[in-house]
């Protein structure tokens, strides 16, 4: 797996993306995408409208950031699996603590794509940010998965695996948004969710071992 660190300029971009997705969801939940605009969300994160269309293309896409988050410290955490976990178990443990909801970021990102998808019900455009995010997520999810599994495995294999594991995340979020149920800890929270969708999408699979080895260092 890469070792890339970001570089000053690379966090700096990211953090100024992360300023205008909370601007954007903060409008969202004010006033919905119809009522708000991309001079507005601009204004909102302290930043130039030029700047804003320099990350985005447009007051929807803007939220991005927000709904990727969380499928990042996911993949994260997948990848730190032991070395001949099955991948199903992999993806269980990995997706029940991405999505436990404790810590104050990961909370607070979940209440954001709470928000950010009930806004999307009524909102075509965000809907599509949202499929486009799984959609990068699947992809990104590939490359880790096959690591995980070893060189033996069926691609075929991996490719419906990250399409399960993806899948079970946004069911599970969507459900979940349509509720008053809590973040964690409680009946119809994200994290038994996801797991229950997981279990289900992916019991008819072979479970993939993983047998590769950790480069050393």
């Amino acid at each position: 797996m890469s070792t890339h660190s970001p570089s000053l300029t690379e966090r700096r971009k990211a953090a100024t993306q992360l300023d205008i997705a909370r601007a954007a969801a903060e409008l969202f939940a004010e006033r919905g995408p119809d009522g708000t605009t991309a001079e507005e969300i601009a204004h909102r994160a302290g930043v130039a409208l030029r700047t804003f269309y320099r990350y985005f293309r447009n007051k929807q896409d803007a939220v991005a950031p927000l709904l990727a988050g969380g499928a990042a410290r996911w993949r994260e955490l997948l990848a730190a699996a032991e070395p001949g976990t099955t991948v199903p178990e992999a993806l269980e443990r990995s997706i029940a603590e991405a999505l436990s909801g404790q810590g104050d970021d990961a909370a607070e990102g979940l209440r954001w794509t709470r928000g950010l998808l009930r806004a999307a019900a009524a909102d075509p455009a965000l809907r599509a940010v949202w499929y486009r995010v799984n959609q990068e997520s699947e992809e990104q999810l590939l490359p880790v998965l096959a690591v995980l599994a070893g060189p033996s495995a069926d691609p075929l294999e991996l490719r419906l695996a990250a399409a399960a594991a993806t899948d079970a995340i946004r069911v599970a979020l969507e459900a979940w948004s349509e509720t008053d149920a809590p973040v964690s800890g409680g009946p119809g929270a994200p994290a038994g969710l996801a797991v229950r969708c997981l279990r289900e999408l992916m019991g008819g699979m072979r479970p993939l071992t993983g047998g590769a080895e950790r480069p050393a260092g």
